[in-house]
């Protein structure tokens, strides 16, 4: 089973091996998409887990013990068609090659399945035809 989440850790949390307690106590792989974390703030790091249905459950019950809050992430990205001009800058920084061009038409594409949400894709749009939805 696989599950997106995003924990927010308070600021006594923040020094926690969330990673390594994860795979070692509960067997479930954290794949890291994104991180914001910094000493004494609070931090956010957004995972996706991998493992066991019932392991899973209680990894995310012993993040919440733990004063972490976890949300269930269920976000996606959207492309506005008629606002996208395909050039391509998306593309470039597409760290699993879910956006690329056509290469006869030069369209853009966009496989879902590949897409981890890094949300990087947003930021290089100069036309602000991408964005995330909740």
């Amino acid at each position: 089973m696989k599950k997106r989440v995003t924990l927010t850790f308070p600021r006594r949390a923040i020094q926690m091996p969330v990673t390594y307690r994860l795979a070692k106590d509960f067997n479930i792989a954290a794949n890291i998409i994104r991180a914001q974390v910094a000493p004494n703030q609070v931090g956010k790091l957004v995972l996706e887990l991998a493992g066991d249905i019932d392991q899973m459950e209680a990894a995310l019950e012993w993040l919440r013990q733990q004063n972490i809050e976890v949300s269930l992430a269920s976000r996606e990205i959207v492309i506005d068609e008629q606002a996208c001009v395909h050039c391509g800058l998306c593309t470039g920084v597409c760290p699993t090659q879910a956006l690329t061009l056509h290469p006869e038409t030069f369209q853009l594409q966009f496989t879902r399945s590949r897409c981890i949400v890094c949300e990087q894709c947003v930021a290089a749009c100069p036309m602000d035809a991408i964005h995330t939805n909740f």
